[in-house]
């Protein structure tokens, strides 16, 4: 419920002071140290508070909205400020939904807290603001959502053109922080003889690091390193008027197969992207065995995505001729890709640096079978509209080596639009003869703050986006679920989709 911020230029001939933006005068004001790292962190409060910024020199950081009595020190910027936001925005939108008549499990919350709705939906924001300071949020913290985005920044001037998409997506700004992989985890990645390597042939090797991470269920890291556990990105993703689809045009999607042993995940994901044209308009375009001429010319070419199938070598993408480098593509106008081939991170990354907003890659060597079936549910998740990150995060289920694969750019880009604000994931587990548990989840980095309920349950409960849903149900009502739902669902350990699970039920 917040415009998109403006876009940040830096020019040192220009006056600071000179903007074309303004924001609304709310009586709440953030006093910082002139330091990038302190106004990283607070900018996502900043933005949500509609709060103007000023910086003093030696400035101990504080939110303040003297008209009302509030002043917050923030003793530890990376701490204190996401935990305020956090409070404010799921206070907030409690509130918003009680008063408009529109309850959700957690609005008994409002009770505990002894807010009344009605009346705080009509104040200014310094005035809710108080009205959530003075309440023991800590009680009811634990009811409330995961926050959903949590980005680690480091704080340049280069990564702070960035700043307004991260805003967008509300996430929180943390100073990037990481240690090196302990024993155990670089023995499961050294283990080689697992994966395909052809003599001759080598990838590049990728160092990857240990994040700290810090509160948020989707971790994104713009920053110097690779890191598990988060998507790679950088500034060059965003900001660009391609990071959006055109409305009403349909997809443009590429698969190339240049590998014969890969075939059966040509021929599978070409289906599926087939299937979902029937609800998403897309044009989809089969090729064979490129060279490195025709390959450039498909990332040169205006599509919404690549998906490359076949091999990576530390020269590039293997082609019918040799290997294609991305850094031989002047720009890269795929708006996103999955390069399905051993050891790619490296051509995916500079596939960003020439202009792709976001894709899937591999940090090592794959098996042939197991990248067959990433790649297959990778888009079947995709084109069912689910962010990359998320895409990628629930197809890796597929095999047990999953953490080889990854995501650079922006994770949170949704390549297909889904006629649902956010599509969902269930986990089906039998709890006796006749009795199932469904756990329904339908978090989003771009719908949180909303409401959602189960399909087919027109009287079950609304939940705020987030928090799941936990049921116990006949066979016969979890399979009218399922069959309902058509969603990725866990079952038995295993990703399926829901009709296969309705069907095994």
């Amino acid at each position: 419920m917040r415009h998109h911020p403006p876009a940040l230029a830096f020019d040192p001939a220009s006056d600071a002071t000179d903007s074309t933006a303004s924001a609304p005068e709310t009586g709440v004001e953030l006093v910082l140290p002139p330091e990038f790292e302190t106004l990283f962190v607070a900018a996502p409060l900043a933005y949500y508070l509609s709060a103007s910024v000023r910086t003093v020199e030696d400035a101990t950081p504080t939110l303040r909205a003297s008209a009302v009595g509030v002043r917050r020190e923030l003793a530890d910027p990376a701490r204190d400020a996401p935990a305020l936001l956090e409070r404010t925005f799921w206070l907030d939108c409690l509130v918003r939904l009680a008063a408009a008549g529109r309850p959700t499990a957690e609005t008994d919350l409002l009770d505990r807290l002894e807010i009344d709705a009605d009346a705080t939906v009509e104040r200014p924001i310094a005035e809710r603001l108080r009205t959530y300071l003075d309440v023991p949020y800590a009680d009811v913290r634990g009811d409330l959502p995961e926050w959903p985005l949590a980005m680690y920044v480091e704080p340049t001037v280069e990564n702070a053109r960035a700043l307004p998409a991260v805003l967008h997506r509300l996430g929180h700004v943390y100073p990037p922080e990481s240690t090196a992989l302990d024993g155990r985890e670089l023995l499961r990645r050294s283990l080689d003889a697992f994966y395909r390597e052809e003599p001759a042939t080598s990838t590049a090797a990728v160092d990857v690091v240990k994040p700290r991470l810090r509160r948020g269920r989707v971790h994104g890291w713009l920053a110097d390193g690779t890191p598990i556990d988060a998507f790679k990105t950088r500034s060059r993703a965003y900001g660009s008027d391609r990071a959006t689809a055109t409305d009403g045009d349909p997809l443009s999607v590429a698969v190339i197969l240049n590998d014969a042993a890969m075939a059966s995940e040509h021929a599978r994901v070409a289906e599926i992207y087939r299937e979902r044209a029937a609800d998403v308009p897309m044009d989809v375009t089969l090729r064979e065995d490129l060279t490195r001429a025709q390959l450039a010319a498909v990332f040169a070419r205006e599509h919404d995505f690549v998906h490359y199938i076949g091999h990576c070598e530390s020269d590039g993408l293997r082609c019918a001729d040799g290997a294609l480098a991305a850094a031989d593509v002047e720009t890269s106008n795929a708006r996103t890709f999955f390069l399905n081939a051993c050891g790619s991170y490296h051509e995916g990354l500079e596939l960003v640096e020439r202009g792709s907003v976001a894709g899937a890659v591999t940090f090592r060597k794959v098996l042939d079978e197991q990248a067959a079936r990433v790649g297959t549910a990778f888009a079947r998740l995709l084109v069912a509209g689910f962010e990359i990150e998320r895409a990628l995060r629930l197809a890796r289920r597929r095999i047990a080596m999953g953490k080889e694969y990854a995501v650079v750019g922006d994770g949170t880009h949704v390549v297909a639009g889904s006629s649902d604000a956010s599509p969902a994931t269930l986990a089906v587990e039998p709890v006796g003869d006749d009795r199932v548990q469904v756990t329904y989840d339908a978090h989003s980095v771009w719908w949180h703050g909303t409401a959602y309920r189960l399909p087919a349950s027109a009287d079950a409960e609304r939940h705020l986006r987030g928090n799941e849903t936990t049921l116990t149900l006949s066979r016969a009502d979890a399979r009218s679920l399922l069959d309902a739902a058509d969603a990725p669902t866990i079952y038995d350990g295993e990703l399926r989709w829901s009709d296969d699970v309705r069907d095994a039920l």
